[in-house]
């Protein structure tokens, strides 16, 4: 009788260790750009804490236009380290209001989060 209840609490120990998830929280998730001209290269850094109890592995992101890119960590980000993600975005050909999300893929149980930036682009010829 000992023996089934050790088993069951190994089971469910084993259970819980398994289903850890990866957690993390950006500061600032929205940052708004000064007024820039067109043809400028923009860049900004938002900062993603582990918060979890394991690595945390972003592992891809998704944007509506190619004038977006991001770099993603080489590395899984460890239990309460902090990285750096740096988005870059070309103003060339954008005019006016920009209001960009970034929907980033991570190993976390709601697997899919936004960040946003938003600028105002002043046209070349004005």
């Amino acid at each position: 009788m000992k023996l089934y209840f050790a088993i069951i609490i190994i089971a469910l120990n084993s259970a819980f260790g398994f289903g850890q998830t990866a957690e993390f929280r950006i500061d600032k998730a929205v940052f708004k750009f000064p007024k820039t001209y067109e043809g400028t290269q923009l860049e900004h850094d938002y900062l993603i804490t582990n918060t979890g109890e394991v690595p945390l592995i972003i592992s891809n992101y998704k944007v509506s236009c190619t004038c977006t890119t991001v770099d993603l960590p080489k590395q899984p980000i460890m239990p309460g380290d902090t990285f750096k993600l740096k988005v870059h975005f070309d103003t060339e050909g954008k005019y006016y209001y920009q209001d960009r999300i970034i929907y980033l893929q991570a190993n976390t149980r709601q697997e899919t989060h936004k960040i946003r930036f938003k600028v105002n682009v002043i046209p070349k010829n004005e």
